[in-house]
């Protein structure tokens, strides 16, 4: 709708996942140096924290996107909300065998025997939780140890990669034997005034942006809005993308504000 009259090539502020437009903040390119240290590795566990909106996701795709895949063989759970029992299924089915109606120690066999012949393939496990503080059952945390426990003498067979909310970081400290064997805890932060101007020009440049758009005092008032959020950055640049472009503005200064709050 606006991107002729700003001359951009894709919306610059869109909430999806997209990695090109990830902006490597001195904190997410700490986190991302981390965690990519914590999966080659092989440091067993680590833990991705920070609000909702802050670019969890879209840093574990970078993650992900850095590896050679040929050489991984990576499972993905978006949302574990399961018991132990169910856990257990989704963890093998993630990983591409068919669980059916076997016991705790069928499963665990199972994955075992799953991993170990991933390795002698030259092929080596990633598990990524995301969403992982919605996890209500204690015995979910016992049975990520147990799966942590899967091992050779010298090295892990599994790497988990737990993804979640701040409170993430509370649930697992109830744990200590798992707590421990997270081995790189990263936390995202909200940005600074300084890092939210960043962001927004960096996410411009990357929609195709030619010129500065948003004005000192415009950016400014993004940051007091949004709080360094880059979720809620997103929300009201675009906002203000809109209605400059609905009302002919050759730049978004502070004026444009008083229609989208």
């Amino acid at each position: 709708m606006y991107l002729e009259y700003w001359r951009l090539k894709e919306k610059p502020f869109e909430n999806t996942p997209d990695r090109r437009f990830l902006y490597p903040s001195e904190n997410h390119r700490d986190a991302l140096y981390k965690l990519l240290y914590a999966i080659t590795g092989e440091k067993g566990c680590a833990m991705l924290s920070g609000e909702s909106g802050c670019g969890k996701t879209v840093l574990v795709r970078t993650v992900v996107n850095e590896l050679d895949l040929n050489s991984y063989e990576i499972a993905l759970i978006n949302y574990p909300f399961f018991d132990r029992n169910d856990f257990l299924k989704e963890v093998v089915h993630q990983f591409g065998r068919e669980p059916g109606e076997r016991s705790r120690v069928e499963l665990f066999r199972e994955l075992s025997q799953l991993f170990y012949e991933n390795v002698t393939q030259g092929k080596k496990n990633i598990l990524i939780i995301d969403e992982a503080q919605i996890i209500d059952d204690p015995q979910v945390f016992e049975e990520l140890r147990l799966i942590l426990n899967i091992q050779l003498e010298d090295r892990f067979l599994i790497n988990v990669l737990l993804v979640g909310q701040p409170e993430l970081r509370e649930k697992t400290m109830l744990y200590p034997q798992l707590d421990q064997r997270i081995a790189i805890k990263c936390h995202l932060h909200r940005f600074d005034h300084e890092n939210t101007a960043k962001y927004v020009a960096h996410r411009l440049k990357v929609a195709g942006c030619e010129r500065e758009i948003f004005t000192e005092e415009a950016l400014y008032l993004v940051h007091k809005i949004s709080n360094g959020v880059p979720r809620r950055i997103n929300n009201v640049a675009d906002l203000c993308l809109l209605e400059g472009a609905t009302r002919k503005l050759r730049s978004v200064d502070g004026e444009v504000f008083k229609y989208i709050v």
